[in-house]
């Protein structure tokens, strides 16, 4: 990973720390008390961390859509939670 710095540090900086990962794409990892906590990224590895999500929800749904044996009708499950 990339630079490292406390919570402090980059409230101080936080300007600055955003055009580093806007422009040198660098990835800023923010620490508390000597644990990361929080990271500022270039929003291209967010939106490829979402994609990368998004695809393993959808292989998640498919392998329980075929693994499932019986269908259920919206009614009886809205039933039987009480909606």
């Amino acid at each position: 990973m990339g630079k490292e710095m406390t919570i402090t540090e980059a409230r101080s900086n936080f300007a600055d720390l955003v055009n580093q990962a806007t422009y040198a794409k660098e990835r800023i990892l923010i620490n508390r008390r000597g644990k990361h906590v929080a990271a500022i990224v270039p929003i291209e590895d967010m939106e490829l961390l979402e994609k990368i999500e998004d695809t393993i929800d959808v292989k998640l749904a498919r392998r329980a859509l075929s693994e499932s044996e019986e269908i259920i009708a919206w009614e009886e499950v809205a039933r039987k939670l009480g909606l």
